[in-house]
């Protein structure tokens, strides 16, 4: 008897896909929730919509779960005493007060610890030491005031190294409803939501609930191993309120808008801990514990987001792909979205 897919090897192959350059966005659309939006019919042909319509597809006592951790200008531009030029990406915070960070440096294999590069000429971040990691460095935000202050004088938003247009309003980097300055990444999912359109849910009778994830780079990291189970997933902050755990069991269902929000739904419900730090990585086989729709953009191949989504509907993620990269739909961070129900696997 063959094997049940959910149950199949693995294979990096299994994860590719091609997707044409002139479908990764560049820019996000305006407005926010005029984006496209592929909806998952199962079996049957999968709708054409609009973010907008997503009030056709929610049902009174769905709870609508995101993200709403906020993105830092996390990416500086420096240079070394020598004149040679440097750059910092911070990754996340390594004490309260903001000022240790561990950062992807360059050029790493130069820096010495203890060496300070410079914005304008003044000191703004000394090298402390490689993590134990080894792919990252620590550093030291120096300067007088508040760290995250600095960060606004001097740093850029971290837009993925794919998208390569400038962007004139770093407030589109950024959900509506972000909070706590914290991650490296937008969810991005969620860049689609307009106040508007979350007040139109809640007359539907939908309510809506926000958890954190520290969203760090590697979510987004391609996967090289033959094997991807074998893939190491760094570890993230996450916190899912006891009030929300309670509304996700109240809910006729859990959505999630995007993978970030999955992850921390999910690592809380595995851990048993309301907040902490996850590894969890999501692929097949796995067992679903809270969430049952799935808002989300399209993936880069190769990826543990797009293993999650394989892992949520099965081998049709390929079929809803396809669909998408012919009708051309935009794809990846600034790109159009996709509603999937795991009930039609």
């Amino acid at each position: 008897m063959a094997q049940p897919y959910r149950w199949a090897p693995m294979r990096l192959a299994d994860f590719d896909y091609v997707l044409p350059d002139e479908q990764i966005a560049q820019h996000p659309i305006e407005p926010r929730d005029s984006a496209r939006l592929l909806v998952d019919r199962g079996s049957a042909p999968p709708l054409h919509r609009h973010v907008r319509d997503i009030v056709e597809f929610l049902r009174e006592g769905d709870l609508l779960v995101v993200n709403d951790t906020k993105v830092i200008p996390a990416r500086l531009r420096l240079h070394r005493a020598t004149g040679g030029g440097a750059e910092a990406l911070l990754l996340e915070p390594l004490d309260a007060e903001r000022r240790t960070w561990e950062a992807m440096v360059r050029p790493a294999k130069k820096l010495k610890p203890g060496e300070e590069l410079l914005a304008g000429g003044v000191p703004l971040v000394r090298v402390l030491r490689r993590s134990e990691a080894g792919d990252t460095m620590i550093i030291e935000l120096l300067g007088e005031g508040d760290p995250v202050a600095l960060l606004q004088a001097h740093g850029e938003m971290p837009l993925p190294p794919y998208i390569t247009a400038r962007l004139d309003q770093p407030d589109r980097y950024q959900t509506v409803y972000a909070n706590e300055p914290a991650s490296s990444a937008a969810p991005t999912a969620g860049l689609h939501f307009t106040p508007a359109l979350l007040a139109q849910l809640t007359e539907r009778g939908i309510q809506t609930a926000t958890v954190e994830l520290v969203v760090g780079l590697d979510t987004f990291k391609p996967v090289s191993a033959a094997d991807p189970r074998d893939h190491v997933i760094h570890s993230e902050r996450y916190r899912v309120p006891a009030e929300v755990t309670t509304a996700c069991a109240a809910a006729r269902r859990v959505v999630a808008v995007g993978t970030t929000s999955v992850r921390a739904l999910e690592s809380a419900a595995t851990l048993g801990a309301a907040e902490g730090r996850t590894r969890l990585f999501i692929h097949r086989p796995y067992e679903w514990k809270l969430v049952d729709v799935l808002m989300t953009n399209f993936h880069l191949p190769r990826t543990t987001l797009l293993m999650m989504i394989d892992a949520f509907v099965g081998p049709r993620w390929r079929t809803l792909y396809d669909e998408a990269l012919r009708e051309g739909y935009r794809f990846l961070s600034f790109g159009d979205a996709m509603l999937l129900d795991r009930s039609l696997s």
